[in-house]
């Protein structure tokens, strides 16, 4: 076994408007070398309808594959296949875009409020960008949960993970997506393939992905003032990106830690990026602002 070491630990963005939406974005800013096949991860996290009533009105896809985690309220969905439904706490939607899908999303909270979910992309490689688009929802009872003997909760939404395989399949970049739970106080290591680049996303508790003799808060880095010295901030959800190895080592804090660990192979193609769209050429882009234009942009009927 060889320990997977940090690469960088960054503070996620500022609070962003998204469609009317607040929310934080960890990454997904044009950079795609260190986190390919992943292009974008946004935590949608409110306590005021206000800040996310709005929602995510009709807007295209194409090249690309969203995966929605909610956590808190619900999210109501629709495309311009004719599909439709309603995620929940614990559900999870895996949406295969392709050669261009319209969809809206629009967020509801629970009885008190609250507002809890993540997206990210996914890249799609050249041979697959127009391919016909498809929904996969995951209802929060056919995703497996398993438990160790040292408390260490994990919820296995895509790949294989300690004899438990997620629901979701047939994924271009063969993605492993993990909602890890660790108690307080303990260390605990966990495999990744060494072929996949991989990050771990905090979103509650505190710990440290380094051998450490005390638990701690991640150390987390401005992404607003590149030069501001690093610090230790519990209130700070942090992006974790791994270096090469095997395994990685998490000690978690006096609340435990809880986090996303997302693991993919490299495509490593052009990134040609315009919003909602990803291709591997500007020659693309264009053809699909066009397509937009004339209304050919949906090719499966």
């Amino acid at each position: 076994m060889s320990l997977r070491p940090v690469k960088k630990i960054l503070q996620t963005q500022p609070t962003l408007e998204g469609a009317g939406v607040k929310l934080q974005r960890a990454f997904g800013f044009g950079k795609t070398k260190d986190f390919d096949p992943f292009l974008l991860l946004d935590d949608f996290r409110n306590e005021n309808p206000a800040d996310y009533i709005a929602g995510f009105p009709w807007h295209p896809h194409r090249g690309i594959e969203t995966i929605t985690y909610v956590l808190a309220g619900s999210v109501e969905h629709g495309d311009s296949l004719g599909n439709k439904g309603k995620m929940t706490a614990g559900d999870v939607q895996w949406m295969t875009a392709g050669s261009g899908i319209l969809h809206q999303e629009m967020p509801k909270g629970d009885p008190n409020g609250r507002m809890h979910g993540f997206q990210l992309w996914a890249n799609l490689p050249a041979a697959l960008k127009m391919t016909d688009p498809r929904y996969q929802d995951i209802p929060a009872k056919e995703i497996p949960e398993v438990t160790d003997d040292d408390g260490t909760k994990v919820r296995v939404i895509c790949g294989d993970f300690w004899g438990k395989k997620g629901p979701v399949e047939g994924v271009a970049a063969d993605p492993s997506y993990l909602d890890v739970s660790v108690a307080p106080g303990q260390r605990k290591r966990l495999k990744i393939e060494t072929t996949r680049n991989a990050f771990a996303y905090v979103f509650a508790g505190s710990g440290t992905f380094r051998d450490s003799s005390e638990p701690r808060a991640v150390l987390t880095e401005s992404g607003i003032d590149p030069n501001a010295a690093p610090v230790y901030d519990v209130n700070n959800h942090s992006l974790v990106l791994f270096d090469r190895g095997d395994e990685i080592s998490v000690q978690s804090g006096d609340e435990g830690i809880r986090f996303l660990l997302v693991s993919g192979k490299p495509i490593e193609e052009p990134v040609a990026w315009y919003g909602p769209i990803v291709m591997n050429t500007q020659e693309q882009i264009r053809q699909a602002m066009a397509d937009l234009q004339t209304g050919e942009f949906i090719k499966h009927r």
